[in-house]
């Protein structure tokens, strides 16, 4: 009887004992409350914020690849990234067809307003910071105007070619009386200088001429404190981003025809949005460079002749001999001579 008696309470005994222990190592133990000797965090600890931070620094902080910018462009703006290919000047082209061409609001390639008066104006010239970048909002019209005459220390960096109404009227240019300018809003044109011609009534024939063509942005370089950091590599060191060479158009073809053409050719990036109130293509950026890159004041202007025309590159029908020049502005024309242009 005393041994049945034992043969129960030892395996009894021993239950308790296994219970009571895993209770303790379980529950009870220094690392259940809380006490931790300094496990190292290991990469498999880490690497999903790493892999997160990487994809966060692949999206936004590509240089040239998100092809949104300051200026707001609408998204359907057109862009055309081609192929590169060699730069060549006599070559026969093929007229492109107006693929990737969009409708979108554009600022005026005719410039900004006239000031409304006098006042102090909100924003600082400084040589470290872009004109405006202080501001927490767009600048406005007569603030850009306000400041590019600062800029210019109250002299225009060239004399400001006065518009000829008897002139401009005399070449078939359609003058409203009421506002001194046309449908389009252009003022007449100085003496000498061609009137618009508007895309829609442009007639082109198959004899080819010839031009010359560059594009650059070395005012970039003098400022190059005011651009975005994103867009540094994209600067020629020598601010060429197409050397003066000449090319090919044919007879009634604009001045934009052929930057769209050789750029395209070229292998350089062209976005333009059309702008139906000027009835023109509005030029937004070139290699990747766009307006409001280099402070509010910036942006991309064209002359011809060594005048800067005050309507838009689509209405410029080219003549053979001509030479066309696309700059880079960090002042409102400023600093290429073309403030006149734009409302100066």
């Amino acid at each position: 009887m005393r041994n049945h008696k034992l043969r129960i309470i030892v395996p009894a005994l021993v239950i308790v004992a296994v219970l009571a222990f895993a209770f303790w190592y379980g529950g009870g133990a220094p690392g259940a409350r809380g006490w931790d000797a300094g496990r190292p965090k290991t990469e498999e600890n880490t690497q999903p914020q790493t892999e997160a931070q990487t994809q966060t620094e692949t999206q936004t902080g590509q240089p040239g690849g998100d092809t949104s910018h300051s200026g707001g462009a609408p998204a359907s703006d057109a862009q055309e990234s081609p192929t590169p290919t060699t730069v060549s000047g006599a070559e026969s082209p093929t007229v492109s067809e107006g693929e990737y061409e969009s409708e979108a609001p554009s600022p005026s390639p005719d410039g900004v307003s006239a000031p409304s008066g006098g006042g102090a104006s909100a924003v600082e010239v400084t040589d470290s910071v872009a004109p405006g970048a202080e501001l927490d909002r767009p600048m406005t019209a007569e603030e850009k105007q306000e400041l590019a005459e600062a800029l210019a220390g109250g002299q225009d960096a060239a004399p400001s070619p006065s518009g000829d109404a008897d002139y401009s009227a005399q070449l078939g240019m359609q003058i409203d009386p009421g506002t001194g300018r046309d449908r389009y809003l252009t003022d007449p044109v100085p003496e000498g200088r061609p009137i618009p011609v508007e895309p829609q009534d442009a007639v082109t024939s198959d004899t080819a001429l010839t031009c010359t063509l560059s594009v650059r942005c070395d005012t970039i370089l003098d400022n190059i404190s005011w651009l975005d950091p994103e867009k540094a590599e994209l600067v020629p060191p020598d601010g060429v981003i197409f050397p003066a060479a000449s090319v090919t158009f044919y007879e009634g073809e604009s001045v934009f025809d052929v930057l769209r053409r050789e750029m395209k050719r070229a292998g350089i990036h062209l976005e333009f949005a059309n702008t139906p109130m000027y009835n023109s293509a509005y030029i937004e950026g070139i290699n990747n460079l766009y307006e409001f890159d280099c402070g509010e004041l910036s942006g991309w202007m064209y002359k011809v002749n060594d005048w800067f025309p005050n309507y838009g590159c689509s209405r410029y029908a080219l003549k053979d001999g001509d030479v066309v020049e696309w700059v880079y502005t960090c002042s409102l024309g400023v600093d290429v001579g073309g403030y006149y242009s734009v409302g100066g």
